[in-house]
């Protein structure tokens, strides 16, 4: 359900029109009656993925000893 607010009404009531934006209400701001910003709830955040680690299908690591030497 969308309600919509003057920009002078938005200006006094912003506090609780972000609160009632943030709890899933849609609220548009116009300006002499021409609708120029929408309020809504920002989308739920994405979990983040832990960083691949090198490793072959086993889970296993293997790096041979002189993997660092220096070249023949």
């Amino acid at each position: 359900m969308t309600k919509v607010f003057n920009l002078a009404e938005a200006k006094d009531q912003l506090s609780s029109l972000v609160d009632r934006a943030a709890s899933g209400e849609e609220i548009v701001i116009a300006k002499h009656g021409k609708p120029l910003a929408r309020l809504g709830p920002m989308p739920a955040a994405k979990k983040k993925q832990k960083p691949r680690e090198p490793s072959n299908a086993l889970g296993l690591t293997y790096m041979a000893d002189d993997f660092d030497a220096p070249l023949p």
